[in-house]
């Protein structure tokens, strides 16, 4: 026969869900952890022919109008969104809009997949002569 088994239940052992920022210990240890931060302004197609033929003074179409507000990257995932700013003759971005966990997913840029080419066709096997 087994043992009964005493056991503290689940909802006492978690603690309650804290707002990002808030300085738990938990996160504290990868404050100093170093990201890459990026911002998109667009996106866009292009041939290998086309990509060659760019030179000086070449204008390549983006994705975006102009004053739509450009993507802020980390580590190659959006997390927000802005305006660019010229701040002492550098750029810069002021952030208008944090993009949530399900909308980053949501903005990221789909890459149009091909369909996979028809397969060739496979000789039969011929059986081995014993």
């Amino acid at each position: 026969m087994s043992d009964p088994v005493d056991y503290v239940p689940f909802e006492t052992t978690t603690a309650p869900a804290e707002a990002p920022g808030s300085g738990t210990p938990e996160l504290e240890r990868l404050y100093d952890v170093p990201v890459e931060l990026a911002v998109e302004i667009g996106r866009t197609h292009m041939t290998i022919r086309e990509t060659l033929a760019l030179g000086p003074g070449s204008i390549v179409t983006l994705n975006r109008l102009a004053g739509e507000p450009v993507d802020l990257l980390v580590n190659g995932k959006p997390i927000a969104r802005g305006e660019v700013v010229v701040i002492d003759e550098e750029f810069g971005l002021r952030v208008t809009e944090v993009v949530a966990g399900e909308t980053a997913a949501a903005a990221e840029v789909e890459v149009p997949v091909e369909a996979p080419a028809e397969p060739a066709p496979v000789a039969p096997a011929v059986p081995a002569e014993a």
